[in-house]
């Protein structure tokens, strides 16, 4: 990934990025550095919060990325799947109905969540929930549409 230009956050910006990432996901980022990064090959925008890519733009809204989930652990629009469905979630499959164990009822169809595995807690991708979080565990179908997972460009990305 080829860097178009980067720049560190004025205040305003840190506030406005922090209050929304603590509304939609109720984890407060905390960092001393806010620096966004454009792409000159990719159609979004970073934040690295303290040299990590913390967070990512999607329709010009901010959400965490992986690593930013996995270092600010969110309470609220998560989906967790089983082990069975860690290693399709990881390569950037979208995730099926049956491999979720749990989903926030909070959740509303459009909405971005992170996908996170049962047994250790880790999330492994970003997507858009494409129903209900109480319509999401059940027996057949696509319900999240993968974003962002472990292993692709935005992943290993590093400055």
């Amino acid at each position: 990934m080829k860097v178009k230009s980067r720049h560190h956050l004025r205040s305003d910006e840190i506030d406005a990025l922090c209050d929304s990432i603590e509304s939609s996901l109720g984890v407060a980022l905390d960092g001393d550095a806010f620096e966004a990064v454009e792409f000159a090959d990719a159609d979004y925008e970073v934040v690295l919060v303290d040299g990590e890519p913390a967070v990512m733009y999607v329709d010009d809204q901010p959400f965490l990325t992986v690593k930013g989930a996995n270092q600010f652990p969110p309470t609220t629009n998560v989906v967790t799947v089983d082990a069975g469905a860690v290693s399709f979630v990881s390569s950037g499959a979208d995730v099926m109905r049956p491999g979720i164990t749990e989903a926030d009822d909070t959740i509303d169809a459009g909405d971005l969540v992170v996908i996170a595995e049962e047994t250790h807690g880790k999330v492994l991708a970003v997507g858009r929930a494409l129903e209900d979080g109480a319509d999401l565990v059940g027996d057949s179908g696509k319900v999240v549409e993968s974003i962002h997972h472990v292993g692709d460009d935005l992943f290993e990305f590093s400055v």
